[in-house]
């Protein structure tokens, strides 16, 4: 995974000027992308594995709508988060005043605290250009 560093530049943080490791994204991976992978590795077809990607999202997408919690083995856990100004009173409180979106959490799957998605990540910094 590589990295950069970025310097802070927010001077109301305690942290301004200080340097920070930030990822460096290099693609993005689409779903046609995927659905070859998974079918070049299974030795399913390309329908038969968009078929199932398909189900899968719309399933995970109805149970989170609902306020389902979503784990599936080998991923983690999936839910949506209410971000929400504060009121000093309960009665106070006004859906369409206080409501401000919503956040997909992700807690990856983890034995004893370890979560393997995390696990065996080469960090390499990015060499700078220029």
């Amino acid at each position: 995974m590589k990295y950069k560093l970025k310097k802070e530049t927010k001077p109301t943080l305690a942290t301004f000027g200080r340097y920070k490791a930030v990822a460096v994204h290099g693609q993005t991976v689409d779903t046609r992308q995927i659905i070859q992978e998974v079918s070049r590795h299974e030795g399913l077809s390309e329908g038969t594995v968009t078929a199932v990607m398909m189900g899968l999202s719309s399933a995970i997408a109805r149970h989170l709508r609902q306020g389902d919690k979503v784990r599936l083995d080998s991923w983690g856990l999936m839910k949506l988060e209410i971000e929400s100004d504060k009121v000093a009173h309960a009665e106070d409180f006004s859906p369409r005043k206080h409501l401000r979106g919503v956040r997909l959490h992700f807690l990856p799957e983890s034995a004893k605290g370890k979560p393997a998605l995390y696990q065996n990540i080469k960090f390499e910094r990015e060499k700078e250009r220029g």
